[in-house]
This record gives structure tokens, sequence and C-alpha cells, in this order.
């Protein structure tokens, strides 16, 4: 196995796995530590049938079904994420973390690369760990402790569902699901605080108006997406990409009009943020 680091900051490209094997628990268990040690992890050059597929996501942890979406037939925990030709606004065209909306979010996701555009259609992920700790000691002591409240129908995400949910959608409205989270999270195994508020999601502070909320929060959302914090991944057909989406956000690009996107995603079973 060999390890390159994509950025300064977050991800690395993991070679000379295939991951249609039987990996080892000594090799599942560094591939975990690479994983907490980068926050996301790439893989290119797969081939992996859906059975396959969900092997492999099960190493990591347990699949759980996404509640906007129909699940690929057969496969309940396997979410088909597919952008048509004549289609304008990409599903998650946003910077986010996934689903922080529901009270137990996903561990991590696992995207899969069936067919991708000849260019465009990069994913950037960034590190939110970086993100809280380059907070000025009076920002930390100001967010430490706070909670906020994340939901699903957030205008600015809504957006870009528009497209997929024409022939994706399951009954689930896009505006049914909220939940209160802490602002600032502890990673339950490198015990690193993170930043936890996203532009998709996140709508006040819990005790504060959006008003009052909305400033703090827009230069939280500024901040943690900066340059220095972030990786850019090209996707080609056989990637595969892993994170872990207690410590990052991405941002699917969508820069590929007229061609077609497609992936496949499944995401694990999470704790509560704390």
């Amino acid at each position: 196995m060999q390890v390159q680091k994509a950025s300064p900051s977050i991800g690395a490209e993991i070679y000379g796995i295939d991951v249609t094997k039987d990996l080892s628990s000594e090799m599942m268990s560094q591939l975990l530590h690479l994983l907490h040690e980068h926050q996301v992890l790439f893989f290119r050059d797969q081939t992996l049938s859906p059975e396959e597929l969900l092997h492999f996501a099960q190493m990591w942890g347990t699949p759980v079904s996404y509640p906007f979406i129909k699940a690929l037939e057969g496969f309940p925990q396997i979410t088909p994420i597919i952008k048509h030709e004549s289609e304008k606004h990409n599903f998650g065209g946003i910077w986010h973390s996934d689903t922080t909306y529901q009270e137990i979010p996903p561990m991590g996701s696992l995207l899969y690369a069936l067919e991708v555009p000849d260019i465009g259609g990069d994913t950037m992920f960034a590190n939110q760990y970086l993100a809280y700790e380059t907070l000025s000691p009076g920002m930390k002591s100001f967010l430490m402790g706070l909670q906020a409240q994340n939901i699903s129908g957030k205008d600015t995400v809504q957006k870009t569902r528009s497209d997929i949910f024409k022939h994706a959608a399951v009954g689930l409205k896009g505006d049914e699901l909220t939940a209160i989270h802490p602002v600032v999270r502890t990673h339950p195994y490198t015990k690193r605080k993170s930043l936890y508020v996203n532009t998709a999601h996140t709508t006040h502070f819990i005790g504060m108006t959006e008003e009052e909320s909305r400033p703090i929060l827009k230069f939280l959302f500024d901040h943690q997406t900066k340059e220095e914090f972030t990786c850019r991944f090209r996707w080609q057909k056989g990637s595969l990409a892993i994170w872990d989406n207690r410590c990052t956000m991405h941002y699917p690009l969508n820069d590929y009009h007229g061609s077609k996107r497609h992936m496949l995603r499944v995401t694990f079973e999470g704790e509560k943020p704390v």
C-alpha cells in the first residue's frame, strides 16, 4: 500500500489496494488510522459491482439509507446520485456536511464513480479541525457550548435537489427534518475539536434569533472553506472516496453542464455529536 497526500491540509490517495478483495483486519486498521489522520481517502481504478461496493462499505461501518432519494433497486443502503445531461442543478452542490439535520448524523460517506464528465465535476473537501483550530481564542470561547439548529429544507440546499427530485424523490419532503447540534464537536476517536456548522443546513444558534446569528454564521461559513483548509479531487471512472463526516465538509462542483455524472453513495451510521 502506498499513500500520497492530496494536499497539505486534507486528503490522501491510496494506491496498491483492490477493494473488491477481503481486506485483513490489520489492513482495515491501517486504513481507519489513515482516515482519522487525513479525513478523506481516495482510491482509483476500482471495478465494483453493487454487491462488492456494499461489502467494502460494511468494512467501515453500518450502512444507512438516505431519506430523500430512491435507493438502488435491491440495495436500500446504496443511493444513486445522477445528474443528467439536460439538468442544471447538481445534487448537494453547496458546501455541506452530510445530513446534519438528523439527530444521529452519519459517521461518514463513501462515493463511487460509475460515469463522469471528461472534464469537470470535481469534489472539494475542507478540514474542519483546522477551521476550528485557526479561530481566535475569543471566538473559540464564544462558540464553546453553543448549539445550532440544522434543517433539511434550507433554501440554499433545496435548489440543489430540484432536478434529482423530479425523477428520484421519495415520499419524505425535503423540509421535514431538524436537529440541534453543538457548534463545536469533539471527534470520538481523535478527540480533536472541529467546527460543526454548514451553510447548507445551519440556520441559527439556539438562544439567538436568525438575525442575530446571521453575521457570525456568515463569518464561520466563509472561514471554514478557506483554500488552505481544502483539497480538490478529480474523479475518473472507477474512483472511490470515503470521508469522515464528523470533521470535514465537501462541495461537488457544478461545472459540467451537458455531460452526465453517475455516482453511487453509501453513508455510515454515526453517533450523536458532542
